[in-house]
């Protein structure tokens, strides 16, 4: 049977657009050097015409130098061919890549689309605002008990400014009365000092003057009662 109908054979994948423009640069690549190849001969043979003067030498350099700029201009065509394939390639790429892009964008938006339905499937705006209102309410009394707990107690509250001052003036009139009868305390006095003489009992000092001695039982003896020391002569007189 194979050798009746043949196998079947493989179909090769086609190239990517990455794998085509990748093989044109390389062609690109290798008729530009051609081209710089051919503008190398071009300068030897302009330098050979200034030298040579004219005649059948001169022609023959020109002759050839006509053959390579025909080769350069060919090389030249092909490579402005293959430039356009390469942008070519490169508009369908930056194409499918945007298009890839698209589709990846669209598949997370159905995704975060589906996840928000189930979402809001599980919140509703209804219950929100009950929650929000009764979230107020218990705000409301929060502040009426605060505000109770807080009140004082036997205060009155119905006092005006007109009454602050005069009980002020009231208090300053008699705080007044009370300085006037009862004058500075004597400690507050400044003739009135202690004498801790006359408390302790102690003697006067001495101002200088000569003590009067006493006696008692043929002694001579001073007023505190102490018998005189004797007096030395100076030099045992």
């Amino acid at each position: 049977m194979k050798k009746v109908f043949g196998v079947k054979k493989d179909k090769t994948p086609p190239p990517s657009l990455n794998e085509a423009s990748d093989r044109i640069n390389k062609r690109g690549e290798s008729v530009d050097e051609k081209i710089k190849r051919l503008d190398g001969e071009l300068a030897k043979y302009k330098e050979q015409i200034k030298r040579t003067r004219p005649g059948p030498a001169q022609e023959a350099v020109k002759a050839r130098a006509m053959r390579v700029l025909k080769q350069k201009r060919m090389y030249e065509g092909q490579r402005d061919m293959l430039y356009n394939q390469t942008f070519n390639l490169d508009q369908v790429a930056f194409a499918s890549e945007g298009l890839k892009d698209a589709q990846q964008t669209m598949s997370a938006l159905k995704s975060a689309n589906k996840e928000l339905k189930g979402m809001m499937k599980t919140v509703k705006i209804q219950e929100i605002d009950n929650l929000q209102d009764d979230m107020m309410d218990l705000m409301e009394v929060s502040n009426e008990i605060q505000e109770s707990l807080g009140r004082n107690y036997n205060v009155p509250d119905d006092i005006d400014e007109e009454d602050l001052m005069g009980e002020l003036d009231a208090l300053e009139a008699d705080m007044g009365l009370e300085t006037e009868g009862e004058g500075v305390p004597s400690y507050l006095q400044p003739d009135s000092e202690p004498d801790y003489n006359d408390e302790l009992n102690l003697p006067s000092a001495p101002n200088g003057h000569a003590v009067p001695a006493r006696k008692a039982n043929n002694h001579v003896e001073d007023e505190l009662g102490l018998p005189p020391v004797p007096r030395t002569r100076l030099g045992g007189l």
